[in-house]
């Protein structure tokens, strides 16, 4: 096998050939099938060590130039597989190791949900004169909200950490405040096994 990428910030088993990175994009967004961003699809090859950050970016220029992705719409920021490049990922799926192919899916299945997490339960910082207003909204679906919670914290480092904190697990955050108000020992508990298993 040819190895004609950067190899920089790959891990032992990842990618070295720019064909097997082009492969493993038109491979994860085929198997995805749901529209993702660049941003997306290179943190989720980098940060899981698959590919080398550059050679991802190169990779994903040559697939757009090849008509093997292409974007939404004209003023969309996340991209799809076309039919030629869903014709490469069936045909060459199995030229990657089970491994790869296995974590870049796992990755990317987890950054979707992550998305749906952010986009379903919102969370806004308003800055003030003396820190910052952050407002978390749990949502119980369509035009339902199930808990609003407002923090003030002195400053943006805090309200950024409680942002992540909080889009990382807002059903955690629910159980634990319902177990709070209504001091249920079932709930109490549970929260608290949520708060370990988290940790």
């Amino acid at each position: 096998m040819k190895f004609d990428a950067f190899t920089a910030g790959v891990a032992l088993g990842g990618l070295r050939s720019k064909n097997d990175i082009k492969l493993l994009i038109c491979y994860v967004l085929s198997s995805i099938n749901q529209p993702l961003s660049k941003d997306d699809i290179v943190s989720v090859l980098q940060e899981n060590d698959l590919a080398n950050y550059f050679e991802i970016n190169d990779a994903f220029s040559d697939l757009i130039g090849n008509n093997n992705i292409c974007q939404c719409s004209p003023d969309s920021s996340t991209y799809v597989i076309t039919e030629t490049g869903k014709i490469i990922a069936t045909q060459l799926d199995t030229a990657l190791p089970i491994s790869i192919r296995e974590k870049a899916i796992a990755a990317a299945i987890n950054l979707l949900a992550k998305v749906k997490r952010e986009n379903e339960n919102t969370v806004t910082i308003k800055k003030e004169q003396n820190g910052y207003y952050v407002t978390c909204n749990v949502s119980g679906g369509t035009d339902m909200n199930l808990l609003t919670i407002n923090l003030f914290v002195p400053d943006s480092k805090q309200a950024e950490l409680v942002k992540v904190n909080f889009q990382n697990n807002p059903d955690l955050v629910y159980s634990c405040m319902l177990a709070l108000m209504t001091k249920n020992p079932d709930l109490v508990k549970s929260a608290l096994e949520g708060i370990e298993n988290h940790n």
